[in-house]
């Protein structure tokens, strides 16, 4: 009786059941193919490199440009700032980072300006919940940064319901330090490191993927400003040939496959990826940064199927002196990882392109 009650009921709620999944499907199409990757008629510029969850000294280089005020308020005007990906990991801010430039993309929209948040390949290993794979890369600080507030407070409880009870058996305090909590999820994120179906780690991914994962995906890999690509690791021979909205679209719909499989604890089913995790992909492609001369005329085809003058990457940290160190392929390739994050040296910098002009920020670093 009862599965025969089922049967009928799944009978009548079928058509509507396949409706709704077909129009989320296609509102979720529609709303990924309107997102724009390209803009014209832009005054001035500013781009800024791998941040890697430094927030301090982000808001050094966010002031000394005057792209915010002293109360970090869009101070930019009609200004386009681009971050060009790796907001995340080696460092403790990621999400202060992520907080504020979502706070900062409203107030520029309200004055003409516009914030550009572009994907890099360590937001990807944390849509798809890899990067605990790798040593160094999910701090502690990042760790508990992004766990949810419920299983925090709760671990939390019952890890100091375990210290006192010990405290007093010992005729101690029983009180707990920061110190004390940092040490405890240190023990944990290192658990979670060893094991990928840690409850922890499933926690840190499902909560991420919640709200900035799923906002990082409304975001783009790749746009074009005037004549000039913007792109974390680089844009490669193959991928020159392609619509800039068919690269955003096709990385959109395979990390959301990875965002949705986490989210919704649902298989990752097993098709061809073409973006994610592709070594020549627009995410890691490095040979920009580390080819030479002999390189010059591939760089030369990839600009032209681009139809642009020049490129602005990440990816590949880079130490520099000057402007110049920048430079690539006679300044048609530009790269703006310089080690900004205190992991990798704290070398602030910004690129500041002002009717077709580059400068840099700080001052110190023009060419003498």
């Amino acid at each position: 009786m009862k599965n025969s009650y089922l049967h009928y009921l799944w009978k009548k709620l079928r058509p509507t059941l396949i409706f709704a999944l077909l129009v989320s499907f296609f509102s979720i199409y529609l709303q990924a193919a309107s997102i724009q990757c390209e803009w014209t008629g832009i005054e001035k510029i500013v781009a800024v490199g791998d941040l890697h969850g430094d927030y301090k000294n982000f808001i050094r280089i966010l002031r000394g440009t005057k792209i915010i005020d002293r109360e970090l308020r869009w101070n930019g005007g009609k200004t386009h700032l681009v971050q060009i990906g790796d907001i995340m990991d080696r460092g403790p801010e990621a999400r202060e980072i992520f907080e504020l430039l979502m706070r900062l993309e409203n107030e520029a929209e309200e004055v003409g300006g516009k914030v550009h948040v572009l994907l890099g390949n360590h937001e990807e290993m944390n849509i798809s919940g890899i990067a605990f794979d790798y040593q160094g890369y999910v701090t502690v600080e990042q760790f508990i940064s992004f766990l949810p507030d419920k299983y925090k407070q709760r671990k939390e409880k019952d890890f100091a319901k375990k210290e006192q009870k010990k405290a007093l058996q010992s005729s101690g305090s029983g009180s707990l330090s920061s110190k004390d909590l940092l040490v405890y999820w240190r023990e944990i994120r290192d658990d979670a490191r060893q094991r990928r179906n840690h409850p922890a780690r499933k926690q840190y991914t499902y909560n991420f993927n919640k709200t900035y994962g799923k906002w990082l995906l409304d975001r783009n890999v790749v746009i074009k400003i005037n004549d000039m690509i913007f792109v974390h690791g680089g844009i490669s021979e193959e991928f020159s040939t392609w619509n800039l909205k068919d690269i955003n679209n096709l990385a959109r719909r395979e990390l959301d496959a990875f965002r949705q499989a986490i989210v919704f604890s649902t298989p990752l089913q097993s098709r061809v990826r073409r973006i994610v995790y592709e070594p020549s992909g627009p995410l890691w492609y490095r040979d920009l940064a580390l080819r030479g001369a002999d390189f010059t005329e591939t760089v030369d085809k990839i600009l032209t199927n681009l139809k642009a003058k020049n490129m602005i990457i990440a990816h590949t940290p880079r130490k520099i002196t000057n402007m110049d160190d920048m430079r690539r392929f006679n300044g048609r390739i530009w790269i703006i990882d310089t080690g900004i994050g205190d992991a990798y040296g704290g070398n602030l910098s910004a690129l500041i392109i002002n009717s077709g002009e580059f400068d840099v920020w700080p001052p110190k670093l023009r060419k003498k």
